[in-house]
């Protein structure tokens, strides 16, 4: 079986839910979006939202993958910077805890990265992320050695960003041979990084976007950007909410339909999507099958608040994944 190596800004998830979308309005956060914010509007935002319910956890898009990965049975690896602090280290046990190797950066001087991510009654998560150390990853810490051993490289595109970062390790897994996926992770920084984006995704196998990720990056609604994404990659992937997902390779198109499910909170959704169907891949399943996991992960994580899930419904998942049944 293949394995997967990701890389991402190494974040702890403090999941709030919000009251009403006025708290929203009162810190000038677009719903539905990822707002990168200072160490200062960090804490006032922690400090508005205190008396609300919430709870922590390890986060970052790719690190999210990693997890979903790691509990399908597949050996994953995960790539980051934290803080020598105890964020740093509840981080990294937590990745070992879950059977992730981790392959981490420390820094001496920033905290440990931290997304607030706030949850509106819809279900509708909107992230305010400190990136901390997270920020200080650098394309001069990548070696081939850091990739070595795996099959699989995904990124996560909240690093765009950190445009020679990205370069370098996209060349690098390619240079050895590794299949490359990125996860457009967010509107706003598709739009924010336009050029680069599609410059550096000529270099990937695998590109994951919903909706309005494509749109931001194709300027088309989905089955146009699909086939516009598809020019890129080998394999391309767009996620259509409640329609379910559109998978485009080889001029071969699946339409992925989705299983009804109780929404709670959409967090880690797209993640959870992404580490089923890479799963699928390194399985040697159809493009079928693995966009029918995608869903199947994607689903039951909507189900709970954040994006980890327990035992139990890992279980329900893998007996899900074995009764997948085709046309």
């Amino acid at each position: 079986m293949k394995s997967v190596i990701c890389l991402g800004n190494a974040l702890v998830d403090i999941i709030t839910q919000l009251e009403t979308d006025n708290t929203l309005n009162e810190l000038n956060l677009p719903k539905g979006s990822m707002q990168l914010v200072d160490k200062d509007m960090h804490n006032s935002i922690k400090t508005i939202t205190s008396k609300l319910e919430t709870k922590k956890q390890t986060g970052g898009s790719a690190a999210n993958t990693a997890n979903g990965l790691a509990n399908l049975g597949i050996k994953s690896g995960y790539i980051g910077m934290v803080g020598k602090d105890e964020f740093g280290e509840f981080y990294i046990n937590d990745m070992i805890q879950n059977s992730i190797e981790p392959r981490f950066f420390h820094s001496h001087t920033t905290p440990t990265g931290c997304a607030l991510a706030l949850i509106s009654k819809d279900g509708e998560r909107t992230f305010a992320t400190y990136l901390g150390a997270a920020i200080e990853m650098n394309e001069g810490l990548l070696s081939p050695d850091i990739f070595k051993g795996y099959d699989y490289f995904h990124i996560e595109g909240y690093l765009i960003s950190n445009q020679p970062l990205v370069a370098k390790a996209i060349s690098t897994a390619k240079s050895l041979g590794i299949k490359t996926s990125i996860d457009l992770a967010s509107y706003n920084v598709v739009e924010e990084n336009l050029c680069f984006l599609k410059e550096v995704c000529k270099d990937v196998d695998i590109i994951f976007a919903n909706e309005e990720e494509a749109k931001s990056f194709t300027n088309s609604e989905a089955e146009k950007a699909l086939d516009i994404i598809s020019e890129y990659a080998e394999i391309s992937v767009v996620k259509i909410g409640k329609k379910g997902s559109l998978i485009k390779s080889n001029n071969e198109k699946y339409i992925i339909k989705e299983v009804e499910r109780k929404l709670v909170d959409t967090t880690g959704a797209g993640d959870m999507y992404a580490a089923g169907f890479i799963a699928g891949l390194c399985n040697n399943y159809s493009l079928e099958k693995c966009g029918k996991m995608g869903s199947i992960l994607a689903g039951n994580v909507i189900e709970v608040y954040g994006a980890k899930m327990d035992e139990n419904r890992w279980e329900r998942i893998k007996e899900e994944i074995s009764n997948i049944e085709f046309k």
